[in-house]
């Protein structure tokens, strides 16, 4: 009992201390998340954002047509979450730096080459999917529902269903986009090899048309708008693994005299 004792005696200590810094990074993200929606709330303010949000809906609606609010909350708080969203992207950078300033000094070096570059890309790859989505695809998207809709029906979609559709295709794109980056931690963790990839690579192309089809609307635009980037990023994740892969593998001393951390 007494050994177990001794075995245990100084690591209450540094689990605190790792509890204390996890809590003072989040604190840290929460008030840079925070300061920005608090500019954001100055300027262009929640109305400015969803109106900018709505601009290409609102493009592709009949003369005189404009979005409805069916709950009677609905113009005060569907404005303050699309504020929020927009903040959170804005400060996804110094989120991800206190996720990386806490993790970092638990990894190795070659584990760091690795993690860094990841994280980095994988931001930047969601924000360019979101990109991608807001700025091309849902300009199509509206154009080709409201010319098969009929004339006799006036389009007056509702806020907070809109805000839901743009979420969800926010989220889908942002996850396509993150394809280069699945593949490449596939490959680097061995569960799969180049040239498994290289044979998978007809599977994919089918899967991502099933995945287009049934996470996208019942139209040919989105859904060859999602199918089709995520068949290009998968070949960028292959060349990308290869990259990896050579780039990041412990140094020999590290594996025959045991690894040493930076």
């Amino acid at each position: 009992m007494a050994e177990s004792q001794d075995e245990l005696a100084g690591t209450e200590q540094p689990f605190v201390s790792h509890l204390i810094e996890l809590r003072d990074r989040l604190v840290r993200a929460m008030i840079a998340v925070g300061v920005v929606f608090g500019v954001l709330c100055l300027w262009p303010g929640p109305a400015g954002l969803y109106d900018i949000l709505a601009a290409p809906l609102v493009a592709n609606l009949p003369k005189g047509a404009t979005l409805i609010a069916t709950n009677v909350i609905s113009p005060f708080i569907v404005p303050l979450k699309i504020t929020l969203m927009a903040a959170f992207l804005i400060a996804l950078p110094i989120v991800l730096y206190q996720v990386w300033a806490f993790v970092a000094p638990g990894l190795y070096s070659h584990e760091k080459k690795l993690v860094l570059p990841l994280v980095v890309s994988s931001t930047l790859l969601f924000i360019m999917g979101v990109a991608f989505c807001y700025f091309f695809v849902f300009g199509q998207v509206f154009a080709f529902i409201q010319g098969f809709a009929p004339k006799s029906i006036t389009a007056a979609p509702d806020i907070e269903a809109y805000l839901s559709f743009v979420m969800s295709m926010f989220i889908a794109f942002g996850a396509t986009f993150e394809v280069p980056v699945a593949v490449v931690v596939l490959a680097r963790m061995g569960i799969v090899t180049i040239e498994k990839l290289k044979e998978w690579r007809g599977y994919f192309i089918v899967m991502a048309f099933v995945v287009a089809a049934i996470i996208t609307p019942p139209d040919v635009v989105s859904q060859l708008s999602l199918a089709i980037p995520m068949c290009l990023l998968y070949e960028v994740g292959i060349l990308a693994a290869r990259f990896f892969i050579k780039h990041t593998q412990a140094p020999d001393a590290e594996t025959a005299d045991g690894p040493a951390k930076t």
